[in-house]
């Protein structure tokens, strides 16, 4: 009986692993699993998980150790050499020391800049992977707007090669024809390529089969309004700082400069420690023999003052410590501009691509108009005086004239989409945009 439970364990199995493969997944399943399988994300996790070690340990040093040891060895013969401990029991911590506090402070913000690294990570992750699936989308509709624009370039190759049969028309007609139909086949293989390399892009990130990835239009939420904003260069700086990245980079200036700081105060300055120490001696080493008030219990504690007066090594670590924080700090700044820079960048490029974007629809709705314009002319039983009656070959060519335009006005909304997701990545807003997609 067990055997033929695990038969159909394994049968069902099967059967939902091909309804997987068949079945379209939205945009939301494909980011989660891209930030469940990244490994920029998982190594942008273990750097906190260091970083939380690290300040604990810096932390740690005031919590007194404890060590339990032995020293236990043959009976030794004449004066006795070391102590012979049955058991030792050690304990010491750092009480005092002017440097120690400011490492943890470098501890803390190297933490927050490490938190702030893993949200830049998931950031990266979520534009990756959104923007893949976005054009995966984009690249089905253009295979089938090619589809029907090639259907009508063919029946236009063969409408001319009717006429050059017929003497009228000319080779020039035919092979300009037949040139538009190996070009659009030509582009569709080019974008099918793409296709396969998309799908294969999105199955090392979320690690699920390449041929799994069908897209849902109506999964791909709606981008926000994002004009406006390059206004005035006041909220591009602040809008900048929003980013995890640049707020990353300025918590690791921070914790370079407490480390620098804890570093340049090592010299002048008390260092106070606690230590104490209990050993219970044995009596076969002879110590009672050799000393007049030999005890088996034995106990002491104290303090542990230093003051250090010169050490030029912990002074050179002083003055490297203060260009490493200097070196963070630049880079911040460099991060800042850059962000900044990029952000301006983006929003104007946005504009100009949204009016790219209005051109493009109007001419796909003169060319749509235009088309309906020659349908109705071929369908119509009377003539208008004074026209050039249609042809088949003036629909054909309105084909794909409407065809063409539609494909011009996907590219240039794909390109707003773009950058309108490069803008909310920019800005620390796309992980908002892609839970938005969750909602109902």
């Amino acid at each position: 009986m067990m055997w033929r439970r695990l038969i159909a364990i394994a049968g069902t199995l099967t059967a939902l692993s091909a309804l997987n493969l068949s079945a379209q997944i939205s945009l939301y399943t494909t980011v989660d699993q891209a930030l469940r399988s990244s490994t920029s994300v998982r190594i942008a996790t273990s750097d906190v998980q260091r970083a939380v070690a690290t300040l604990s340990e810096s932390k740690d040093v005031f919590v007194p150790n404890f060590v339990v040891g032995s020293s236990v060895g043959p009976p030794s013969y004449g004066f006795p050499l070391g102590q012979p401990s049955l058991v030792t029991v050690q304990t010491q911590s750092l009480i005092f020391t002017f440097s120690q506090m400011d490492y943890v402070r470098a501890a803390r913000a190297g933490l927050e800049s490490a938190k702030l690294s893993l949200a830049d990570a998931r950031e990266q992750v979520i534009h990756d992977a959104a923007l893949d699936y976005i054009q995966l989308d984009y690249d089905g509709r253009a295979i089938a707007v090619l589809d029907d624009e090639n259907g009508a370039a063919s029946r236009l190759a063969i409408i001319e090669q009717q006429r050059l049969d017929a003497g009228v028309g000319t080779r020039e007609d035919l092979l300009r024809a037949r040139l538009v139909s190996a070009q659009l086949r030509l582009k569709r293989l080019h974008i099918q390529d793409d296709v396969e390399m998309l799908r294969q892009r999105l199955s090392h990130l979320t690690g699920m089969p390449a041929e799994s990835f069908v897209s849902v239009p109506t999964s791909i939420p709606a981008m926000p309004d994002l004009s406006g904003e390059s206004s005035y260069s006041p909220v591009i700086t602040l809008t900048s700082m929003n980013s995890d990245g640049v707020r990353s980079a300025y918590a690791n200036a921070l914790s370079h400069q407490y480390q620098a700081f804890g570093d340049s105060r090592q010299n002048y300055r008390p260092q106070i420690a606690f230590g104490a120490e209990y050993s219970r001696f044995a009596e076969f080493n002879n110590y009672q023999e050799y000393y007049l008030h030999f005890q088996h219990n034995n106990f002491g504690a104290g303090l542990q003052i230093k003051l250090p007066l010169f050490d030029a090594g912990a002074k050179a670590k002083g003055r490297e410590s203060i260009a490493e924080a200097a070196h963070a700090t630049a880079q911040a700044d460099q991060a800042r501009d850059q962000s900044s820079e990029n952000i301006m960048l983006l929003e104007k490029g946005l504009a100009e691509l949204g009016a790219q974007k209005d051109i493009a629809e109007i001419q796909s709705e003169l060319a749509k108009s235009q088309l309906e314009a020659v349908l109705t002319q071929l369908s119509s039983s009377v003539a208008t005086p004074g026209a050039t009656p249609l042809t088949p070959r003036e629909e054909q060519q309105a084909r794909i004239e409407e065809r063409r335009r539609y494909q011009e006005m996907l590219d240039a909304d794909f390109e707003v989409t773009k950058t309108q997701l490069g803008l909310l990545r920019a800005t620390g807003r796309i992980e908002q945009w892609f839970k938005a997609s969750n909602l109902p």
